[in-house]
């Protein structure tokens, strides 16, 4: 049985790749659900599956791309400029992905792992000092941390009774929806008598 996202995906991922000449915005909405999306699925999948082999490809994954996007960050505004570069980025997050063709597992074994290994003394001293230095400054703000996090609440509050107006509180304290059409009808009917 065919999985319909997997589907729908090369649908789009084809439509993508065939009209090179498409809008950036379209290009770049299939990169981000090709490169996020349906690995945040699968890695769900695989988590709740207690599948080793399924979670261990998906980790190499996150690495294969978590690297990718680190680099595209400093890069992005160069390369978007030459044509048909989110082509090209859909088909590498493709081959990232396909079983067949195991794309993240030949970039990280053939370079992420030796680069890591390479360098992990020094890598693990930089994040020593980085998270070091987070818990200094959140501590220090701790007082603008829970300001901010009581602001979201009452702004989350508003908003929220803003789209659900109906969820309005009772006497008794509970949470009332919109009355039935039935109710409202007998409510009406006895007002009448």
């Amino acid at each position: 049985m065919a999985f319909p996202a997997a589907n729908l995906c090369s649908e789009v991922g084809l439509r993508v790749l065939l009209s090179p000449f498409g809008s950036n915005v379209v290009t770049r909405a299939a990169c981000c659900s090709i490169g996020i999306g349906l690995p945040v699925y699968s890695t769900f999948k695989a988590i709740e599956k207690k599948d080793q082999n399924e979670q261990q490809k998906w980790l190499v994954y996150w690495a294969a791309y978590g690297s990718f996007s680190l680099v595209e960050a400093f890069t992005d505004k160069i390369l978007s400029w030459f044509p048909l570069y989110y082509h090209v980025k859909f088909a590498f997050l493709v081959w990232l992905q396909l079983p067949t063709l195991e794309g993240s597992r030949l970039l990280y074994n053939n370079y992420l792992r030796p680069f890591f290994l390479r360098h992990q003394a020094r890598l693990d001293n930089i994040t020593g000092v980085i998270y070091s230095e987070i818990v200094k400054f959140v501590s220090a703000h701790q007082g603008d941390i829970q300001f901010a996090k009581n602001l979201f609440r009452k702004m989350w509050s508003s908003i929220n009774g803003i789209i659900h107006p109906a969820g309005r509180q009772s006497s008794g304290g509970r949470i009332e929806g919109p009355s039935t059409r039935k109710q409202d009808e007998e409510s009406e009917s006895e007002d009448e008598d």
